[in-house]
């Protein structure tokens, strides 16, 4: 295995002990290495960097250290301020000082520290759950709120640009690969019909940009249910981790997809789509956790269009897994061929859920 190769280039104490697949993300290649010496343990999450989508790894190393640097001041500045102990990985320093490594494919890797005593779940385990994914998004939102978005690269140029999205489907479409995949499935063609007549909807967000109602910031741009960490020991949320997606955006980027990825029960990977809804109850949970941090740097503007970004969101990651499957599977992982059509019927039924719950939404969002 080439990470065990890897591993020991880190400046880690001790001996290399083993190193072992870690998650099952849909674009990195993440491993735990363990090392040992005669006193101590130390455990650090090795990651290979995946180029096809990460075309230029220094940026995502260089808005990385910008933002843990940040958010780690911030954290020692607050910190007797606070119920709980907060966390966020640190970026660990290759042995010739760098912070990453580049092996002999020109393959970047690079090594953070584990959260310690602390798990994060692919599906929310209970309404106090939920409570702590929103209040820990909302955190980390409060923290980078400061930070001048001008001052990160942007490491995924049109990542939830929208609108963008159909670009790639209208253009893998044209493709005769593409139009015979689209033509060989009854499946897809519903999915086809679904995107189609959203499309004109679909810029909700970037209109609102545009005529100056949002404005970028600092974002996650990834927060997951699967990305919060739970802390071992109080059940308390304690961190956000996978920060290669941090960039300038727009808040509703990070608050739409955390409602998202949590408020569906089946999870993303579900052939059921029977069990597939938007969970209400689970949304207040999320939100009133969230408005405890976030009522110190949300906008009116902001507050008004929070619906449109849970919509919008799901709609859009249903958008790309469709997209990428008429292109061939050429961005995400997959494990079977179809997969990604199946996700994107995940998504496109939880849109549909969310907009057939509009008004009590729009009731949480608004009394929160």
């Amino acid at each position: 295995m080439k990470a065990a190769l890897i591993a020991p280039k880190f400046d880690v104490a001790g001996r290399l002990v083993t190193v072992e697949l870690l998650g099952d993300g849909n674009v990195n290649d993440t491993y735990l290495a363990i090392f040992r010496t005669t006193f101590s343990e130390e455990r650090i999450v090795l990651q290979r960097i995946n180029q096809r989508v990460f075309p230029n790894p220094e940026y995502i190393m260089k808005n990385m250290l910008l933002v843990t640097g940040h958010v780690h001041r911030r954290l020692e500045e607050e910190a007797h301020l606070s119920d709980r102990i907060w966390q966020l990985p640190r970026v660990i320093n290759a042995k010739d000082g760098k912070d990453f490594v580049i092996d002999g494919e020109g393959e970047y890797w690079r090594a953070i520290t584990l959260i310690a005593s602390a798990h994060s779940y692919g599906q929310v385990q209970s309404v106090e759950h939920a409570h702590e994914v929103g209040f820990v998004l909302g955190q980390f939102q409060r923290l980078i709120s400061d930070m001048d978005a001008n001052s990160l690269y942007d490491t995924l140029p049109g990542f939830h640009i929208t609108p963008g999205y159909f670009k790639k489907l209208d253009t893998a479409l044209q493709t005769p690969e593409g139009a015979a995949r689209l033509a060989s499935s009854m499946e897809a063609q519903r999915c086809h019909r679904f995107v189609e007549e959203r499309r004109t909807w679909c810029s909700v967000l970037e209109d609102a940009k545009d005529r100056g109602q949002l404005v970028l910031r600092a974002v996650h741009g990834d927060p997951k249910i699967s990305n919060i960490m739970i802390d071992d020991a109080t059940g308390k949320g304690t961190c956000i981790v996978d920060l290669d997606t941090v960039k300038p955006g727009l808040i509703h980027y990070d608050f739409g997809d955390c409602l998202r990825s949590s408020c569906n029960p089946a999870g993303e990977e579900t052939q059921d789509m029977g069990r597939v809804i938007f969970d209400s109850d689970l949304c207040e949970a999320i939100v009133r956790g969230y408005m405890v941090h976030a009522r110190a740097f949300l906008t009116e503007a902001d507050r008004s269009y929070l619906y449109d970004a849970i919509r919008l969101i799901a709609f859009e990651l249903g958008l790309r897994f469709f997209a990428d499957y008429i292109a061939g599977d050429v961005y995400f992982k997959t494990r079977y061929d179809g997969q990604n059509l199946n996700r994107a019927r995940v998504q496109f039924k939880l849109t549909e859920s969310i907009e057939a719950r509009e008004k009590q939404i729009r009731s949480i969002l608004e009394s929160s």
